[in-house]
């Protein structure tokens, strides 16, 4: 009669699920931490057809200013490209668990894996 092959040992099993999920878990935080965005003051009125806006000093959105000339506030933009004191390609929607960084280096958002925390500058 041929033999069966002996099963591999639940513990062994499990020992490598939980160091395969720990090394997973553990790369993702890795990831995430170093995952960062600047953020650059912007004037949503000055958005152009190339889909730019003019970048102005980040003042006016930590204070929350108001453009004289059209009344609307100033307004974070996250991410993009920056040429000729303008950005593009990025979003004004507020990416979620990533650190936030304004172009003079205040952070205005620490993000990562099992907590968020906001600043204000």
């Amino acid at each position: 009669m041929p033999r069966k092959p002996k099963p591999m040992s639940s513990k062994k099993v499990q020992l490598g699920l939980v160091a395969a999920l720990s090394a997973a878990v553990l790369g993702y935080c890795t990831v995430q931490e170093r995952r960062e965005v600047t953020a650059y003051c912007v004037d949503p009125q000055s958005r152009q057809p190339d889909g730019s806006y003019l970048i102005v000093d980040e003042e006016h959105c930590h204070r929350g200013h108001s453009s004289s000339r059209t009344k609307v506030g100033f307004v974070w933009y996250y991410g993009g490209d920056v040429r000729n004191g303008r950005v593009s390609h990025g979003s004004t929607v507020r990416p979620r668990d990533v650190r936030i960084v304004s172009q003079k280096g205040h952070v205005i958002q620490r993000g990562g894996f099992g907590f968020r925390s906001r600043s204000g500058g």
